[in-house]
């Protein structure tokens, strides 16, 4: 029994997705609070269109929200690896091979939700989710 506790990888699916959704959809409401027009400046000046900035509707709150519930988890998950992808291009490229002041990698959160998303995107939302693992898009 306990044997069969301990090998449930659709329990750490449901922990791992929930972790990575919860925690960037902070980062979401964050933005909404505060505002994110500062978002479409940095894509004006990598001469990309500024309304890309309401991506971040979708990244940050939408997708992980998906995520989260089980629903559409590969779409959300890689929707969430672009968008940390979009954000260390914009902001944190000067930070790339640095070191915090504490010793540990400057980038080390962005790392965690871009690789952590694309775990998610590998393992799928797993049997504890609101599509109980049935499709390929789960």
């Amino acid at each position: 029994m306990l044997d069969r506790f301990i090998n449930n990888s659709d329990v750490g699916k449901l922990i791992l997705r929930v972790l990575i959704g919860s925690l960037l959809f902070f980062h979401g409401v964050d933005k909404l609070q505060h505002g994110y027009g500062f978002v479409s400046l940095m894509l004006v000046k990598a001469k990309l269109p500024g309304y890309l900035s309401h991506g971040i509707l979708i990244g940050e709150i939408v997708a992980p929200i998906l995520m989260v519930l089980g629903m559409y988890t590969r779409p959300a998950a890689l929707i969430q690896v672009f968008s940390m992808g979009m954000a260390i291009y914009l902001v944190h490229m000067k930070e790339l091979f640095s070191v915090s002041g504490h010793g540990g990698y400057a980038l080390e959160l962005q790392a965690f939700y871009l690789f952590g998303a694309l775990a998610v995107f590998f393992l799928g939302a797993g049997r504890y989710s609101a599509s109980h693992g049935s499709s390929l898009w789960r």
